[in-house]
């Protein structure tokens, strides 16, 4: 019974590359090492179209909605947008700047800065936040597609529902999501190096359903609509401006805090960096703006509703035209495009990023795709149709996850930026050991957890406020600082991980080595080395990479 548990053991393991220089251990395996040259290939116009996916989808669409409803005029929302995007892309840029470096993803790069034991603090808040995003993200995917499929088959549009209404789910949008599922699983199979085309294919449809929509409501309402003409109705234009960039900053935080796990497979250095910059700042304000007009053009045309998702605006549109044979066809191919749109960014946003971070808990028996493909049980077991139909304040804590992905940001700019200047001991992120400059105090680095619960607290009495609707004026100062949750979180971490570590320096500072195309060790067991507080580089081998030829 022992040797068969032991040889299942073993054909569980994730496969390696042929002559592989690693092995398989608690802290390697093929998708965290350090990328090889050639799996790089991902150039200028691949980013580009990372991006145009990114900033091109149903939430960019939606981003009106959010800004206006801190009281800004559509004009207002619009230069919101604008300076929200450029601020996205040079954070993208500081984000991904490790990736395209040294080649390494958020998981492994979370080590330098947590710890190789504090690290998993970060990426199960990562996975956390991945799962429940891709269930909902799914949701609204296969809705997406119930809607292409009611302009294929008009009696589905209206088909009778069998489901109890205490589910929350139509039978219309389980057949739908079902058929999304069908679509998404074979992308996971995809390796992340060769998605370049399948996310050009997604933008073309999707840019193609924003013109369609475009050009539809304008033409029929003579312009852009009354919406887009009235004036803002915030009390403090200041405060609402800010936090209007803060919400953009806040709605592509956790893509940007990862934005590694993609410039990783850069094939040249600054290949991201002309995407980051243009074309993320271009899709985003490009994408809100056409949904702002669309939105206010489409109230007039449609009694005055206000249909800010552009899935439920396709269905209307074939209720309001009748199902007529121009309005189906109309509504097949834009919601083509937002079928493939969602499809993309749950690969983009979830899948592989969220893949990385599983494999990183458990590297011998999960990699990128495996857990991808546990990403998505999870997020459907968790009824994402339940959620959005009754759980508001779930959704209000969701949302309200910026609270801790914010100060995980600052933390990492700060340490990798300024604190060890972009020199990094690749092998020791993937050592378990007190031989690891990144060990610390028993694999956790006290100042991240410092400074990010310093950045944390400011924000949670917002949090709660906001949750529970609370309505006192002593709360107004906190709802304002929550609001402002990106900004704050980031600087508040930033500047205190920064003096913690200006006043205890960590060790190693000014080492770096390169990945040795050796088989790591992976020594596990740190009670073989384990180190009175944290280690000291001058009295071990300083420099050194620590293998071991197996």
């Amino acid at each position: 019974m022992g040797r068969k548990w032991e040889q299942l053991k073993v054909r569980l393991q994730v496969p390696k590359d042929e002559d592989s220089y690693y092995e398989n251990t608690r802290w390697c395996n093929r998708d965290l090492i350090p990328m090889p040259p050639e799996r790089r290939t991902w150039g200028i116009w691949g980013y580009c179209g990372y991006w145009t996916v990114s900033g091109s989808c149903i939430s960019a669409w939606s981003t009106g909605s959010t800004l206006l409803a801190f009281g800004l005029s559509p004009q207002q929302a619009i230069g919101v947008v604008i300076v929200g995007g450029i601020l996205t892309g040079l954070l993208a840029v500081a984000c991904g700047w490790m990736g395209e470096t040294h080649h390494i993803g958020f998981t492994v790069s979370s080590r330098f800065s947590w710890g190789m034991n504090g690290s998993y603090f970060p990426v199960i808040l990562r996975v956390f936040v991945a799962c429940m995003w891709f269930g909902m993200q799914a949701f609204w995917g296969g809705q997406a597609t119930r809607v292409l499929w009611g302009a294929i088959i008009p009696g589905f549009a209206n088909m009778r529902n069998f489901f109890s209404a205490g589910s929350h789910l139509l039978t219309k949008d389980f057949i739908g999501l079902v058929i999304w599922m069908i679509a998404f699983i074979p992308l996971v199979l995809v390796p992340p190096e060769r998605l370049q085309v399948p996310f050009a294919i997604s933008f073309f449809l999707f840019a193609g359903s924003c013109i369609g929509l475009l050009v539809w409501s304008v033409h029929n309402a003579g312009g852009a609509g009354r919406l887009f003409h009235e004036p803002g109705s915030a009390e403090n234009t200041g405060w609402a401006f800010m936090f209007g960039i803060t919400a953009i900053l806040g709605a592509w935080g956790a893509g940007t805090l990862g934005q590694s796990d993609w410039t990783r497979y850069a094939n040249r250095k600054f290949a991201p960096t002309v995407s980051q910059m243009v074309a993320a700042p271009i899709t985003i304000a490009i994408t809100a703006i056409i949904g702002i007009i669309v939105t206010s053009a489409s109230a007039d045309i449609l009694d005055g509703q206000l249909v800010w998702n552009p899935i439920y605006l396709l269905a209307e549109i074939q209720d309001e035209y009748h199902s007529s044979p121009r309005s189906r066809a109309g509504v097949f191919f834009a919601s083509l495009g937002l079928v493939s749109s969602q499809l993309a960014i749950s690969v983009v946003l979830n899948s592989v990023s969220c893949g990385m971070d599983m494999a990183g808990l458990w590297p011998k028996y999960i990699n990128i795709r495996r857990g991808s493909y546990i990403m998505a049980c999870i997020g459907i077991a968790c009824q994402p149709w339940q959620l959005i139909s009754t759980a508001d304040k779930f959704l209000k804590v969701l949302s309200g996850f910026g609270v801790f992905m914010a100060p995980a940001t600052g933390v990492m700019l700060a340490d990798y930026h300024v604190v060890r200047r972009r020199k990094l001991k690749l092998n020791d992120l993937y050592t378990g050991n007190a031989s690891s400059i990144y060990w610390f105090n028993k694999g956790v680095n006290w100042r991240a957890i410092v400074a990010f619960i310093s950045g944390v607290w400011p924000l949670l009495p917002g949090l709660v406020g906001t949750v529970d609707n609370y309505t006192d004026s002593s709360f107004t100062g906190w709802i304002r600082l929550y609001n402002l949750t990106f900004i704050v979180g980031v600087a508040m971490s930033f500047a205190i991980f920064w003096a913690l570590n200006y006043f205890f320096p960590p060790p190693g500072l000014g080492q770096e080595a390169p990945f040795v195309d050796e088989v790591l060790s992976g020594l596990e067991d740190p009670g073989s080395e384990p180190g009175k507080g944290e280690f000291d580089p001058a009295s071990e081998k300083s420099g050194a990479a620590a293998t071991v030829s197996v």
